[in-house]
Formats: C-alpha cells, structure tokens, sequence
C-alpha cells in the first residue's frame, strides 16, 4: 500500500512551545500573559491544520482516507500521557485528600470519555472565577473539544470530498469556512457581555471556528507546497508569518479575558493571525520557520502536549490554600516551573515515545508493514486495559471518599447556613455564570415602594443578612448565590413592577466578576432617579476587583442620587474578617459589612 510522505516541520514545534509557555503565564497570573488564555486558541487552530493536512495527504497518496487508522493514532498520541497523569492524581489524592478527589469524580470520568467541557458547562464550573479549591484537571476542557473535533471532521471532510460535485480545494476551503462562521456566529449570539463567559468559552460549537480555520488554511495551503523552496513567494510568506506573529504576541500580552470584543470577533483575529504564523513556519526556508526552529523553542514544543497536561495538576496541587493565582512568589512558581518541565520530559522520553514507537511491545522485528499492525493492535490493548483499570480505580476510590466528610467538599451557600452563623462556609461555591444557586430572598408582601431599604447582592450579601436584618429592620433582602449584575436588572424590574422596591436601594455586586458601565446605568436606571442607590464595592483577590471598583466609582460621580460604599477601603489588611477563599466573610467581618452599610444609609 503506498504510504504518506509526513515530513517534520521543525517550525511548527516553536509555535507550540509559545502556546504552551502563553498558557502557563496566564496560570500563573504574570501581567505579561494577560492573554495569554489565547494560547489554546493557537492550540486548536494548529490541530486543524495539521490533521486537515494529514487526511488530505492521505488521500492525495493512498486514494482514501483511513478512519480507523487516524483514529488509533490520535489514540496513542493522546490518552496514553492523560491516563497516566490522571492515575497519578487520582492515587495522589486517594492518599492526600480524599474529599477533593470525591469532588473531581465526576471530572475524572467526563476527562476518560473526552468530554469535560460540556460537563462543566452542564455543573456551570466557571473557567474565570473560582474561590474554592481549584481542579487539577480543569484544563482538559482543551483537549475534550480537540477530540470531539478528531471523531467528527474525518467523516465530515470525507463527506465534503463524496457528496460535493466536483469537489476543489477552493468548493472544500468555502465550506469549512462557513462552519466556522456558524460557530462565530454561536460564540457572538450565546455571549452576554457583562456576564461570565465560561459557557462561549468552553463549548465545542462556539469554539470550532479556531480548528475550522486551521483546516481551512491546509485545504488552501497544504504543507507539501511549502516543502521546497518558494523563490520570490518566500517575502510574502516571511511578510504574513512576521504580521500573523505580531498580532499573536501582542494579543497574548494585552488582551483582557472579560472584553466583550475577545467573544465577538476577536478570537477570530487570533485564529486568522495564528493561521498566518503556522503557513510561514510550515516552511524550512521561511524567516519565520528558521526562527521558531531555535533548539530551546523545539525542545518546549516536542513536550508541549505533557507541559500541557502537567501544568495545571502541579500548578494546583502545589499552591496553598489561597490558590495558584495567588502564589505570585517568584521562587514558588520557579519551583513548579522546574516540576512541570521535569516530569513532562520525563513521560516524553519513558513513556510517551516509547509507546508509540513500538518499544514498550515486546516482539521481534519482522517487515515494517506487519510491524506497524502489531504495534497498532499492541497500542489498543496498552490503552484500554488502563482506561478500565482507571475507571474502576476512581469509581472505588470516589465511593470510599464519599463515606466521609470530605475535606475541600464545595457546598452551596444556603439562606440558612448563612442565617446561623452570620456568613458562608469556609467552601463555598466556585462563582458561574448567571442562574446557579438559589436566592435568599426576604420580601415582604407589604412594603411600598414610598419607603423602605432594599438590598440586591450575590453570595456576600447571602452572608451578611442576619447581620444587615439586625441593624436595618424591615430592609428587603434579595441574594444569590454566583450573581451577575446584569441579572439584577431583572430582579429590580421585578420589585418595582410589584410596588416592592424601596426608597434606598444597595447593591452589592461585582464579586463574580466585572460589567461594563453601559450594564450598570441601564441598572441604575431601572432603578430610577427618585431612589437612593447605595453601591458596595468589592475586596476580592481577583483581577477585574479594582475594574469592577472603578467602574462603580465613576458611576457615583455621575450621578446626584448614587454614593459609593468604600468596603474596599474599610476591609483592606484585615485578613480576618474573611474566610479562606479572602472573598466571603467570618461573623467579624459581617458585622462591620452591615455596619458600614448602615451607617451610611443613616
């Protein structure tokens, strides 16, 4: 049987290790890689290049494209080094904190069958705002949409080639094109700007369009054009290769996550940029290709995919219970740097090279052809006995977990809980996107809209009520767990339309993340005029706290009836006033909430 001419494109290597070096920055906080989220972007227009390219090489050579041995391969490229760091999680926590691995049971099993993204859209897991203890293996979101996207596209792309007449690359490119408008289109409508946007972030169909548009790129400019030397061509190439890096790094390095534009339109941008960048470093005799071939970035992109799966677990696992974005030391995330680094080399060398080249299959040499089918028939054992082992190892080792109180259990914040003990528990919720939790909502059937104190919050003013109830009496009380403040809207318009919203009105929002101005006068005036707005800003140990400070500062300058409530200020260095995740608060730090509260309403 003919075979495909794969060769390797050095370059591509360096393009890889900036993805992957991008996405650690951005764990670990530094202001350099504000963007550096973009990295996965990078990732997934990458993968559709290189797999479009494959699966049109294959057919170019062979006259048919090979399902099941496209599939093997991805396999033993991919689950094998997952498998492993899943193992050594899970036998890590059966050890150290049996309570966290009861709460990442699920997560587990969604990460074996590759489809974590959509289980934490389904348990509405925030990929931007946590305050409890973090997953090791949050990350895998990634490679479940790269997956979905491997099953899926072969039997799409031979569908393409079968079904439409006369199929050219140009009829090929236009309609992969048209799919990643449609997932475009998906990210801009689903995204609600002000909100969190985990849900836009996560999901296989508004991120489709990075692996779309690179497949489109290798339909339009397979790699094998580029394998020889392109003459005069090479200065358009080196001129795209150098704009498309341009746009990249300065996207990584200034883009913010919460800017509406990043979901409208400009991952487009990254994708479109990122897709200039890997054509002129497909080619050995480009600028751009000889650049990204320096030996250091090489060496980062043969191991990006272990960096890739290691970094996050070590990132997690190894930072104190303020979490990793907090852990800024210098030294402290050197250290992890080190680890991550040293155990991905590890695996690649030991482990994942190994496996693929046939080396851990214990058989004799005989012709390549028979070799190859063994080793693939070898490799499907080596990946399903552990896959079945796995399962039945995290099943028994969640359910042990499960008949004891777990450690780090993430409950949610009830009216009750934060009744008793004038706060939420120490675990609270991670923060997602809108309509999550339940309210805790004191409205009484016979308060006018002529007086009266009403107070709209999240999760902080669930734990200050009783304290607030005490001091204000009669004040209306509507908090909810995870609340944005575009869902206040809502809940204002729904007090004022029953005669329930009163002369003086507190908010308190901004916890689960930042809103634009436009957002917060269009809840101002739903309120109206005739009321007194009382604004809470925020103390958080998040990055959009002082956006989302200014942002209500502002709006207390610009309008007569609105006065700022500077919690920030009277709360900052009192450690002891909050609880672990520094956002919620202990008894002490309620009662001088509701007190700031009070007195300034008088």
């Amino acid at each position: 049987m003919p075979q495909t001419n794969n060769r390797y494109m050095p370059g591509l290597d360096g393009v890889r290790a900036i993805a992957v070096i991008a996405v650690i920055a951005y764990h670990f906080g530094w202001p350099v890689a504000s963007g550096g989220l973009l990295g996965v972007g990078v990732f997934f227009v990458l993968s559709g290049y290189l797999i479009t390219d494959l699966l049109l090489e294959e057919r170019r050579s062979t006259g048919r494209i090979h399902f099941r041995r496209f599939w093997i391969r991805r396999s033993l490229r991919l689950l094998p080094a997952m498998l492993l760091m899943l193992l050594a999680i899970t036998v890590y926590l059966a050890l150290a904190d049996r309570g966290r691995l009861s709460d990442i049971c699920g997560e587990m099993l969604s990460a074996l069958t590759y489809t974590s993204n959509w289980y934490l859209i389904y348990r509405q897991v925030s990929y931007f705002e946590s305050f409890g203890p973090l997953s090791p293996i949050g990350h895998l979101w990634s490679l479940a949409v790269e997956e979905q996207f491997y099953l899926v596209w072969p039997l799409l792309l031979w569908g393409m080639i079968r079904f439409i007449p006369f199929p050219t690359r140009g009829k090929l490119a236009v309609v992969t094109l048209t799919a990643a408008a449609a997932s475009l289109i998906a990210m801009a409508f689903l995204y609600v700007p002000g909100t969190d946007p985990s849900r836009v972030y996560y999901g296989t169909d508004t991120r489709a369009f990075g692996l779309f548009i690179g497949a489109a790129f290798a339909i339009f400019i397979p790699s094998r054009k580029l394998a020889e030397p392109l003459g005069r061509r090479s200065v358009v190439l080196d001129a795209i290769g150098a704009i498309g890096l341009c746009i990249s790094l300065l996207m990584i390095t200034s883009v913010d996550k919460y800017d509406d534009s990043l979901y409208r339109g400009g991952m487009f941008v990254l994708s479109m940029a990122a897709g200039l960048v890997i054509v002129a470093s497909a080619s050995p005799f480009s600028l751009i290709g000889k650049l990204l071939s320096w030996k250091p970035l090489r060496w980062i992109g043969i191991r990006s995919y272990g960096i890739y799966l290691w970094h996050y677990p070590v990132q997690v696992l190894m930072s104190s219970s303020k979490g990793p974005y907090e852990d800024s030391k210098f030294l402290y995330q050197l250290a992890q740097l080190i680890m991550i680094v040293l155990i991905a080399a590890l695996s690649y060398r030991y482990f994942e090279q190994p496996l693929r080249s046939g080396k851990l299959f214990k058989y004799k040499k005989k012709e390549k052809q028979n070799m190859k089918s063994k080793s693939m028939k070898k490799g499907i054992r080596m990946i399903t006995l552990p896959a079945i082992l796995m399962i039945v190892m995290i099943c028994a080792a969640c359910e042990g977990a499960g008949n004891n109180q777990p450690a780090h259990s993430i409950q949610p914040t009830t009216e009750t809980n934060a009744n008793e003990t004038g706060t939420t528990s120490d675990s609270t919720p991670s923060p997602t996107p809108s309509g999550t939790g339940e309210p805790t909502s004191s409205i009484p059937t016979n308060t006018q809209d002529s007086g009266g104190v009403t107070a709209v919050g999240d999760s902080v003013m669930v734990g200050v009520k009783a304290e607030l109830e005490k001091l204000i009496p009669g004040i209306v009380i509507d908090g909810k767990v995870s609340r944005q403040l575009s869902d206040a809207i809502e809940v204002v318009s729904l007090l004022k339309s029953e005669n329930k919203l009163g002369h003086a009105v507190v908010i308190e929002l901004g916890t689960n993340g930042p809103f634009t101005a436009k957002k917060l006068n269009e809840l101002l005036k739903t309120i109206g005029d005739d009321k007194r707005v009382y604004l809470v800003n925020t103390n958080v140990p998040r990055d959009w706290q002082d956006t989302v400070n200014k942002t209500l500062a502002e709006a207390a300058k610009e309008h007569s009836n609105v006065k700022l409530i500077d919690w920030r200020a009277l709360s900052s260095g009192k450690s002891d006033w909050f609880t672990k995740d520094g956002v919620h608060l202990q008894p002490k730090g309620a009662e001088a909430y509701a007190k700031l509260i009070a007195d300034t309403i008088g």
